[in-house]
C-alpha cells in the first residue's frame, strides 16, 4: 500500500499490538510513546496517518491533536479513547480527529477504520462523480484535489469534514438521518451519533456566514439534516 502510520500511544502493549496489525496489512509504521515525540515524528516524517491515544501523561492526545490540526488541516487522526467516555470522544472530534476507536478495541475493528479514512483521502468522496468541481455561490469542492474554498480563500477542511462537504453538496434538498450519514460518509453500520452532530458543527462554523442560523445545513428535527443551497437552481 505504501502508506505510512504514526502510532502515538504511552502503552508499548497496545503500541506493539496496533504495529503488528498495521504492518500485516502492508502500512509503514512508526511508534512514539509520548505527544512530544509524537509531534516531532509528524514533523519530520509527514505520516498518511496518525493513531493517537487521548489520555496519555505530560501532552495530552487532544492538546497533540490540537496543535497538528493547526498547521495540518488534513493529516488524517484516529483517536484510541477510554470505553464508555463519551464526553473524551466527543472532544477528540471536536478538535479534529477524523475518527476514534474505543479502549478495549477489536484490532480489525481499528484496521477497517484506517483502510476507510485513507481510501477517503486517496479518492473522490461517496457519490461524486471521478472528477468534478461542485458550487453553491461562493462555496466550490474540488473533489479531485480534495481542496474547498470559500470566496476563493482556501477552507482548512479535515478529511471528514471533506467527505461530508462534498457528499451533502452532491445530494442537495435532501434530508439524511445520523445513521443514514455515517453510513454514507464515514462507511459505518454503527456507530456513535454524536460523530455526526460534531462535525456538522463543526462545518458550519467554517461555512456559514451564522453556524447559530445556518443557511446551507440546515437540521431537519427528528430527522437529521439537509443541504439547502444558497444559490440557484
Amino acid at each position: 500500500m505504501g502508506y505510512r502510520v504514526l502510532v502515538v500511544d504511552d502503552d508499548p502493549t497496545v503500541s506493539d499490538v496496533v504495529r503488528r496489525y498495521l504492518e500485516q496489512d502492508g502500512y509503514g509504521v512508526r511508534l512514539a510513546r509520548d505527544g512530544m515525540q509524537g509531534l516531532a515524528a509528524v514533523r519530520a516524517e509527514r505520516p498518511d496517518l496518525v493513531v493517537l491515544d487521548l489520555m496519555m501523561p505530560g501532552l495530552s492526545g487532544l492538546e497533540v491533536c490540537r496543535r497538528l490540526r493547526a498547521d495540518l488541516p488534513d493529516l488524517p487522526i484516529i483517536m484510541l479513547t477510554a470505553l464508555g467516555e463519551e464526553s473524551d470522544r466527543v472532544l477528540g472530534l471536536e478538535v479534529g480527529a477524523d475518527d476514534y476507536v474505543t479502549k478495549p478495541f477489536s484490532p480489525r475493528e481499528l484496521m477497517l477504520r484506517v483502510r476507510s479514512v485513507l481510501r477517503r483521502v486517496a479518492g473522490p468522496p461517496a457519490g461524486a462523480p471521478a472528477t468534478a468541481t461542485l458550487t453553491d455561490g461562493e462555496l466550490t469542492a474540488d473533489t479531485a484535489r480534495r481542496i474547498a474554498r470559500l470566496g476563493g480563500a482556501p477552507l482548512a477542511l479535515t478529511a471528514r469534514e471533506f467527505d461530508l462537504l462534498t457528499f451533502l453538496l452532491t445530494h442537495p434538498g435532501q434530508a439524511w438521518s445520523r445513521a443514514q450519514l455515517l453510513e454514507k460518509v464515514w462507511g459505518w453500520q454503527f456507530g456513535d451519533d454524536s460523530t455526526v452532530t460534531v462535525h456538522v458543527r463543526r462545518l458550519r462554523e467554517k461555512i456559514e456566514k451564522d453556524p447559530a442560523e445556518p443557511g446551507r445545513i440546515l437540521t431537519v428535527w427528528g430527522v437529521g439534516y439537509r443541504y439547502e443551497p444558497v444559490a440557484p437552481r
